[in-house]
């Protein structure tokens, strides 16, 4: 008989319920958001809801804890010693269900047969509809969500779990993701045809560092790759003119004014065709760029990212 007992007790773990008062997750993120943002108001309008409801909320919160997590004024709440301390044990706690939210969030996506992907703009708009359209063609049950930004906001969804794939064209991937290479880019330097560059054969490398450009904003994968190969160079990075948000709103921007920028020649191949945009070469300066999937090495791909690494793969065989 006690064998069996140590048998058995080696087998299986003791389950013990959670104490009473541990408090709701809702309202230990609240209490967080407090200590962090110095403000009942600017907490709750950061949880959408009323600054009535988020103070009912932490005064729940108190009685179930039985200590006092905030000092209230007329002036305002501050978070006392003990509040500060639990919200800093919360950390670790939201975290947890943080990633189990996502995890969940995942595999939903995985039996539902769907693939979020979030895509730099240049892939997103000019590779990866062709691409998905011929991975898609014999799966009809399967689904795909891409999401559009720049190549510093993909590694920031998928360290966040909240995309299964992304794809870049920063110069740089962080260490915490795999890489896949999925084709290459280059990058030039175009103006309007009434730009006097247009009638030169090319430009010094001064005459372009001194010039205002229009330029992608900061966090995308152009500037960045720009940034990188002018500081090779040694060649300070021009001034911006305008900062815009998407490839097709720099190529309109530069049509229609009067500054050059520096862009993926995948996006403006028709306009050099047609002559609504011309190519000024910069003696010294050539921008070659991989383009690239990242997935999170702290999650294994799901079957469709997995599936869909594997056809990009051979594609490049």
């Amino acid at each position: 008989m006690t064998s069996n007992r140590s048998d058995h007790g080696r087998r299986y773990a003791r389950v013990v319920p959670l104490p009473p008062n541990v408090p709701e997750l809702a309202a230990l993120d609240l209490l967080r958001s407090v200590v962090r943002t110095g403000s009942m108001s600017r907490a709750a309008a950061l949880h959408r809801i009323t600054q009535p409801s988020a103070s009912s909320r932490i005064r729940t919160l108190e009685r179930q804890l039985g200590v006092r997590v905030l000092d209230r004024s007329p002036t305002g709440s501050r978070p006392t010693p003990d509040g500060q301390l639990i919200a800093g044990w919360a950390d670790d706690v939201l975290a947890a269900a943080e990633h189990l939210a996502s995890g969940v969030e995942s595999l939903r996506a995985h039996r539902a047969g769907l693939l979020r992907i979030a895509a730099s703009y240049t892939i997103a708009e000019y590779l990866l509809p062709p691409w998905l359209d011929h991975f898609l063609a014999d799966r009809p049950d399967d689904s795909v969500v891409v999401e559009v930004t720049n190549s510093r906001a993909v590694v920031e969804r998928l360290d966040a779990r909240k995309v299964d794939l992304g794809f870049v064209e920063s110069p740089m991937v962080p260490p915490t993701m795999h890489e896949q290479l999925v084709g290459t880019d280059e990058l030039i330097v175009v103006v309007s045809p009434r730009h006097p560059w247009a009638l030169e054969s090319s430009v010094g490398l001064e005459t372009f560092a001194s010039t205002p450009l229009v330029l992608r904003e900061v966090g995308s994968g152009t500037r960045d790759a720009l940034d990188a190969e002018l500081a090779h160079l040694g060649v300070p990075v021009p001034t911006s003119v305008l900062d815009l948000g998407s490839i097709s709103a720099v190529r309109v921007a530069v049509i229609n004014g009067s500054s050059p920028t520096v862009i993926s020649r995948l996006a403006v191949d028709e306009d050099l065709e047609r002559g609504t945009l011309v190519e000024v070469p910069v003696v010294g300066l050539r921008i070659d760029r991989n383009l690239r999937a990242v997935w999170s090495k702290k999650v294994e791909p799901s079957r469709l990212a997995a599936e869909l690494l594997d056809h990009l793969a051979s594609r490049t065989r």
